[in-house]
């Protein structure tokens, strides 16, 4: 009794001087075996590695639930439970000593899952399914886990590129800022569509129009959100681009195209993650090849990108990063290099400064914050 004492003290101190938990989902085709835990102290920038949390194939995207009390991760399969699906795994958090407990997992409705999020009001899930090109929704029920699918929607067709949009494949879905609407990204047909999303039923129906093209060949991945929900940037994995659009009740307008690579880049290069700042006052991608972070300012009037910084990753393969919730650092996510190295974010500027601090884990591919309770 006196030592588990003495260890719970231990735990709930430690838990007090790193006060964020920092989950991070990887593949486990090459040393991991699911999502590994840490904390993270953002006045110093210190992590502390807690270690292997949830044993899990290939949890390769994650999200929190509401009130940060359940974890939501894909597994990126094309087989799960004897049917060609991937799955979606549901944990409950211990924001304490950082567990997860797993609550249930079901099927994700297709093969190759790659995106997870849940809806403004976290009572649906959402999914994108990249093998089979398809989305879903599912209900979150009040212990967390999920019920019967409310919604799926079937993409269809191609684009330029033979070897990697033969087909469609849906690659993120995430609802606009006032929930009406859920927009896709699907890479293998160069298209960003908009659905109508109903919040009491989680239903999808396409809006009109349904979806902007982009230019082909282009590959959309991800895409970010304005904070003010007035401009979409969309960050185009096989040309290395950001397209900017004006947005507005569902409706796209296409404002600027910007290159995310070095002027005369003669390498092979993919970009990954697309985010900005809390203040939509910058935007942060990734490029794997160049393994750096560019950096851009967003014009507060019209939403338009300017150049700022193009900063190595100190790694290989920058699949995924995150900002963490104070805005003050950024964990940049190192797939090929087994590592998650934090920069130190300047507010005025945008610009990152790379660190000491570094998280080891093998093929780290996406990184999601639990605050404090």
């Amino acid at each position: 009794m006196i030592v588990l004492a003495v260890v719970l003290v231990a735990t709930l101190a430690s838990a007090a001087n790193f006060p964020y938990l920092v989950y991070v989902g990887t593949y486990t085709d090459k040393g991991s075996k699911g999502i590994y835990a840490f904390r993270f102290d953002p006045g110093s920038g210190e992590s502390e590695a807690i270690g292997l949390v949830a044993e899990t194939r290939n949890p390769s995207f994650l999200a929190v639930g509401h009130n940060s009390t359940f974890l939501y991760a894909v597994n990126e399969v094309d087989d799960s439970g004897g049917l060609k699906t991937g799955a979606i795994s549901i944990f409950a958090i211990d924001r304490e000593t950082a567990k997860l407990t797993p609550l249930q997992q079901v099927s994700s409705a297709g093969a190759g899952p790659a995106h997870i999020s849940l809806d403004q009001t976290g009572q649906y899930v959402l999914v994108a399914n990249y093998d089979s090109g398809n989305i879903a929704v599912f209900p979150v029920e009040k212990d967390g886990r999920l019920g019967s699918r409310t919604a799926f929607i079937q993409h269809a067709g191609s684009s330029v590129n033979k070897e990697r949009q033969s087909s469609p494949h849906a690659h993120e879905i995430l609802t606009s800022n006032d929930n009406q609407f859920a927009l896709t990204a699907d890479l293998g047909l160069d298209e960003l569509l908009v659905y109508r999303f109903d919040a009491k039923t989680g239903g999808l129906a396409p809006a009109d129009p349904a979806f902007v093209k982009v230019s082909p060949g282009s590959g959309p991945r991800h895409f970010a959100i304005a904070p003010s929900g007035k401009a979409i940037y969309l960050v185009n994995e096989l040309s290395s681009t950001i397209d900017v659009y004006s947005y507005g009740s569902g409706r796209l307008h296409a404002l600027q195209t910007i290159s995310t690579l070095p002027q005369g880049f003669k390498g092979e290069n993919t970009t990954a993650e697309i985010a900005a700042d809390s203040a939509g006052r910058f935007l942060y991608v990734s490029n794997r090849g160049d393994d750096s972070i560019a950096v851009f300012a967003i014009d507060p009037h019209d939403g338009k990108l300017s150049f700022v910084e193009r900063v190595s990753t100190s790694g290989k393969t920058p699949r995924h990063f995150r900002l963490d919730p104070t805005g003050k650092w950024l964990f940049a996510a190192n797939q090929d290099s087994n590592n998650i190295n934090i920069f130190q974010v300047n507010p005025d500027t945008g610009r990152l400064t790379a660190t000491s601090h570094t998280l080891q884990v093998d093929s780290p591919v996406c990184v999601v914050f639990v605050p404090p309770k």
